[in-house]
């Protein structure tokens, strides 16, 4: 079986705070490897020298050498997604040919699109619909989890629903569940909005796959999946919308 290809990435940024947002993010991304952080940019040209690094995650405003000057000094350098709290070096960023600038704080949603940005080929085995695809594509979009010792294939048609076990989620599919250790939030960031919903803090559902609905459940395959309070508004908007 095909396994997940992974990417060595690094974070480069002067305030503790951050680099721990970015880490809990990079971790919950399956492609990734975080091969280390640094706290300013003469560590990093260190670390960059140690390793092979294919994606960096760089402050621009910190101490001794910025992150725009660093990147200016780098021959072949890997992908670079600027994390920073100031707009106004966008321009300048974007002259030095960076793949994406995030401006604090950063969403998690936000930040994956950008790591899909950078690694083109994974949006298109991810299934993430950022580019607009047919429904060919669609159909054939999947994603690898691990259980059981194994990287198993789910293709994304063939998800129900998707229901949080406090650290693991189980995926129910058309064929056998699939129980994995992944947060609930990044599911959600990684399947496309417009065939997945999220109709509770616990639960995903595949639109496709709802047989009927109240304002208080939804029933998928004779089982009941609660609507919370905050999502009910927006649930059933999409769903009124969906019937025409």
């Amino acid at each position: 079986m095909e396994p997940i290809k992974k990417y060595n990435c690094l974070i480069i940024d002067d305030e503790p705070p951050a680099r721990e947002v970015l880490r809990r993010y990079i971790t919950q991304i399956p492609m990734l490897d975080l091969i280390g952080e640094c706290g300013n940019a003469v560590q990093a040209i260190s670390k960059l020298k140690q390793h092979h690094i294919d994606l960096l995650f760089l402050d621009i405003q910190m101490p001794q050498i910025t992150g725009l000057d660093l990147v200016g000094t780098l021959v072949n350098p890997p992908k670079i997604i600027l994390t920073t709290a100031f707009e106004q070096y966008a321009v300048k960023a974007f002259e030095l040919d960076v793949t994406d600038y995030l401006v604090k704080p950063i969403r998690f949603e936000r930040l994956l699109k950008a790591v899909f940005k950078a690694l083109p080929e994974q949006e298109a085995r991810y299934g993430i619909q950022t580019s607009g695809k047919n429904q060919d594509t669609a159909d054939q979009a999947f994603l690898y989890f691990r259980a059981d010792r194994k990287m198993t294939k789910v293709m994304l048609k063939d998800i129900q629903y998707i229901e949080s076990l406090k650290d693991y989620v189980r995926i129910n599919t058309t064929k056998e569940p699939v129980i994995t250790k992944y947060a609930i939030t990044s599911l959600e960031a990684m399947l496309p909005s417009s065939s997945f919903i999220r109709v509770h803090r616990s639960y995903l559902v595949a639109l496709d796959k709802i047989d009927s609905y109240t304002q208080d459940e939804i029933t998928i395959s004779n089982n009941v999946i609660p609507i919370g309070k905050i999502y009910r508004l927006q649930v059933l908007n999409i769903l009124a919308e969906a019937n025409g």
